[in-house]
């Protein structure tokens, strides 16, 4: 059985700065798969992401099962809501939507999850999911009736990232959502960083390697590009 979680842990100890590409079931075709898992596979990237903020219901599970013919990489759900749970991946993100108020993405869809994952064989990392202000209202804000924390009040993302550390998270992601016109500033990476002590990912609004190198060397230990990867695959050539 794999271990990702433990294989994060290395890798922040050994400081080996690892790349996840996020692919929105919603946006895919699964005779695409192949050439795009192609592409994947020839680039930097070190896991898959699955999931999105609203994807019909069964279509997770199909795209795993494709991807997974085609690639090596672990694939872990990035789920919206309970019906993005697939026991056909490696792991899941059980993210608590640490940033807002609403108990529907704080523990509600929790619950309602909770009898699929005690049957199945996912990996479970509890995750601080932290929505950063991005510049444009994000399907994340429309789907959770969340506020994003301003960019500017770095203190109030500092103190829910150590809040969501303290309470068992294994993982803190900091994220501008997707299509983000503004990406996480480099002084919020690098204060987060600073302050927890457990792997730290961000995303959202990266789409240069220029900008994935900014963010590992603020402290991120895992970066996700999503829509610059969908916008153009071959991003890595």
């Amino acid at each position: 059985m794999q271990n990702i979680y433990q294989d994060i842990l290395q890798a922040k100890a050994n400081n080996r700065k690892l790349l996840a590409i996020l692919l929105d079931p919603d946006k895919l075709d699964l005779e695409n798969i192949e050439k795009l898992s192609a592409k994947i596979n020839s680039s930097s990237a070190t896991h898959l992401f699955v999931g999105g903020s609203i994807v019909a219901n069964g279509k997770t599970e199909q795209i795993v099962l494709e991807l997974k013919k085609h690639t090596s990489l672990s694939i872990i759900l990035f789920p919206g809501n309970t019906n993005q749970v697939t026991n056909k991946a490696d792991g899941i993100l059980f993210l608590s939507l640490l940033s807002g108020r609403n108990p529907e993405y704080l523990i509600d869809q929790h619950v309602k999850a909770a009898p699929l994952l005690q049957k199945s064989d996912l990996e479970i990392i509890p995750t601080g999911y932290i929505l950063i202000e991005g510049g444009v209202e994000t399907a994340v804000q429309k789907v959770s009736n969340t506020l994003p924390i301003p960019q500017n009040d770095v203190n109030l993302i500092i103190h829910t990232a150590l809040a969501g550390q303290y309470t068992g998270k294994q993982l803190i992601y900091l994220e501008a959502g997707s299509g983000a016109t503004e990406s996480v500033e480099i002084k919020t990476i690098s204060s987060v960083a600073n302050a927890i002590n457990i792997p730290l990912i961000v995303g959202g609004g990266i789409r240069s390697e220029s900008k994935i190198e900014a963010a590992y060397q603020a402290g991120a230990d895992l970066v996700v590009i999503g829509t610059a990867f969908e916008e153009d695959d071959t991003f890595f050539d």
